[in-house]
């Protein structure tokens, strides 16, 4: 089927396939891409208003042994610039956040080897106690599974205890590539692809919030990214029918490829990273493809504040967060590094530079402001 006829029935609303989605990819002119899925977009949510969230990126600790090839923010065990902060810490970001009006805090660390399932509970206490106002999304699919293997758990458990303890939302990272061939070859002591959907799988059943996310530039090819899509896909029409809970958004960045880390490092570094174009690509086919997804979300932190702004006239909807505090991405050498926050002034100027109406949304995309 030609280019144009696949993006005529996506237009008016037809699910197009996986064949059809790496015709788009390969074929189709950005441009093209882009009305396209700026129409749908329009047609899906308020076409008036672009949202953003004013939340607190915290990391609670950057000991992992995962070793990720792609990741400059880890530090193993026992080196010197290795820290866990303590709960007083993390209630002190807090505080900052709720002076700010925020609502949720997204907290995320490495795979430490030696903290117990019962730090994390208490750590959950200690906020929701604190700070009953503040939603708190926590701990990626591979954290938990990372938790649940540390204490012979199954994830369903792990999760059921947090939850207990003030767990209110699972973030998307750790997803990369949704594809084991990548995965065997950029973070090869990580999850596979089906643990991560699985968590997700039960966290959804459980009704924690959760996003989805992908990262391109690992020198993966178009069939991998449109299969991650796919999967995400089937896992979100699976979620929504059995109990109306699936990703709140779908969540898109390149990835971070700098002196910092080992892909950076790599003789092969040529092969790794992706660009504006390709990330604006990515955005456009996600809001096709992605047809059981309401929201898609721009990333200021990885390609700045002009291509976020673009992103909003090709699938996207929603700015991001204000994050106050960012350091995964920035240890990679991201926009983070020079700007890691962004106020809600400059976050309602972006958004009204691109011709919209900004208005702030909680983590499931209610308006709060």
């Amino acid at each position: 089927m030609s280019v144009d006829k696949i993006l005529h029935r996506a237009e008016r609303g037809e699910r197009i396939s996986f064949e059809e989605a790496l015709t788009l990819y390969t074929q189709a002119p950005l441009d093209a891409l882009g009305e396209v899925a700026h129409r749908i977009r329009l047609r899906k949510t308020d076409p008036q208003v672009v949202t953003y969230l004013v939340d607190r990126n915290i990391n609670y600790t950057n000991v992992c042994i995962t070793n990720c090839q792609f990741c400059a923010f880890y530090r193993p065990p026992g080196h010197p610039e290795a820290y866990v902060l303590s709960y007083e810490d993390i209630g002190r970001r807090v505080e900052e956040l709720v002076a700010w009006g925020g609502t949720r805090i997204l907290m995320q660390g490495g795979h430490h080897p030696t903290l117990p399932l019962t730090w994390y509970e208490a750590l959950l206490r200690y906020l929701s106690e604190r700070y009953p106002t503040i939603e708190i999304d926590a701990f990626s699919p591979s954290e938990i599974d990372h938790i649940a293997r540390l204490e012979g758990l199954t994830t369903r458990e792990v999760l059921e205890r947090l939850m207990a303890a003030g767990l209110r939302g699972l973030p998307g990272g750790g997803a990369e590539i949704l594809d084991d061939e990548i995965r065997r070859r950029i973070s090869p002591k990580k999850q596979r692809t089906a643990g991560w959907l699985g968590v997700m799988r039960e966290a959804q059943a459980l009704g924690l919030a959760t996003s989805a996310t992908m990262v391109i530039g690992f020198g993966e090819g178009v069939h991998h990214r449109v299969r991650h899509l796919q999967r995400l896909r089937e896992l979100q029409d699976e979620s929504l029918r059995t109990h109306g809970n699936g990703f709140t958004a779908f969540i898109p960045w390149t990835a971070q490829i700098s002196q910092a880390n080992s892909l950076g490092r790599s003789r092969f570094r040529d092969r790794y990273g992706a660009g504006y174009d390709e990330y604006l690509r990515l955005v456009a086919i996600s809001r096709i493809f992605l047809d059981n997804f309401d929201h898609i979300q721009a990333s200021w932190p990885t390609q700045g504040e002009e291509i976020a702004r673009k992103a909003l006239h090709f699938g996207a909807d929603d700015f991001g967060s204000t994050m106050l505090e960012e350091n995964v991405v920035s240890a990679a050498s991201a926009f983070t590094a020079r700007k890691p926050r962004m106020s809600v002034e400059d976050i309602h100027r972006h958004i009204r530079m691109a011709g919209f109406i900004p208005r702030q949304r909680d983590t499931r995309y209610r308006i709060v402001g």
